[in-house]
């Protein structure tokens, strides 16, 4: 069974969460033919105190 890990930082509403684990899992299921019922998806909120780039860190 597939999983795809999703990680952001906080702030998305659970209707905009709902809505992307929906859209991700018809986008692997078309894309591999494997049956949306075998598709498991995780959104992670990671702070962004906890996220850096180009050696910064955001928060």
């Amino acid at each position: 069974m597939p999983l795809i890990q999703i990680s952001q930082t906080p702030g998305m509403s659970d209707r905009i969460k709902r809505e992307t684990i929906a859209a991700v899992t018809e986008a692997y299921a078309r894309a591999t033919g494997k049956s949306p019922d075998s598709v498991w998806v995780t959104i992670n909120e990671i702070p962004r105190t906890q996220w850096g780039v180009g050696g910064e860190p955001l928060g």
